[in-house]
């Protein structure tokens, strides 16, 4: 069975007046614990709704999604199966960073720890290490807006990884990144949690697509 099962997604969208627009047209495929994917296509193909929909964020209008054998759309309890999926198996990597700028990196990275379904023993310590492993041990005490993006966008990989997750979901990781640094953001993704670890990537960057083990291509709602 594979660790991410995607089935027949379609996701529309309804203005009063007009037509529904489709944006996601019978979607399909698989992902392997520990493979990395890139989803690639011009803009506005669909490409971040389809990750959204992946992690739970966004729910389809048919379909399904079911990580490690279990729905995140379908059957009783399916909300509450989102939440604890979110917290305990899946990361998430933007391409604004999405940090918390009142908070310091260490409080940032340990966001993902505070919810009900996934308190830590010893989280700061864990949050501490990998920040350590991402190259920021020496700006522990340093506030996101103290930081260049490079750096921000390692505290997020930071925080992803937080709870220890079978997946990640990025959204143009290196979007707003210079290419060195880009580079660098796409070696720590995929090495720095040491244990394999499937990354689901949407991005413009030929470069990161190619660091990947497969790349699919959205083009009018369909994957081509």
């Amino acid at each position: 069975m594979a660790l991410l099962e995607v089935s027949d997604i379609v996701k529309s969208y309804r203005i009063p007046g007009q037509q529904p627009i489709r944006v996601l047209d019978g979607v399909s495929f698989n992902v392997e614990a520990g493979e990395h994917v890139a989803i690639v296509g011009r803009s506005g193909a669909g490409k971040t709704t389809l990750l959204n929909i992946l992690g739970g964020l966004d729910r389809p209008s048919s379909g399904d999604v079911s990580l490690d054998g279990e729905s995140l759309f379908r059957g009783f309890g399916a909300a509450r199966r989102r939440n604890r999926l979110r917290a305990t198996k899946i990361g998430f990597i933007f391409q604004s960073y999405h940090l918390m700028p009142e908070l310091d990196i260490v409080e940032n990275v340990l966001l993902p720890s505070m919810t009900g379904y996934a308190r830590l023993v010893h989280a700061r310590e864990r949050a501490k290490e990998l920040l350590e492993k991402v190259g920021l041990a020496d700006r522990l005490d340093h506030l996101p807006t103290e930081l260049s993006g490079g750096e921000q966008q390692r505290v997020a990989l930071a925080r992803a990884l937080m709870c220890r997750p079978e997946i990640i979901f990025a959204d143009e990781p290196t979007g707003n990144l210079d290419r060195l640094t880009g580079s660098e953001i796409m070696k720590l993704l995929f090495e720095v949690n040491g244990d394999p670890l499937a990354v689901v990537m949407v991005t413009h960057s030929a470069e990161a697509a190619a660091m990947c083990d497969r790349t699919l291509t959205l083009d009018g709602g369909h994957l081509v």
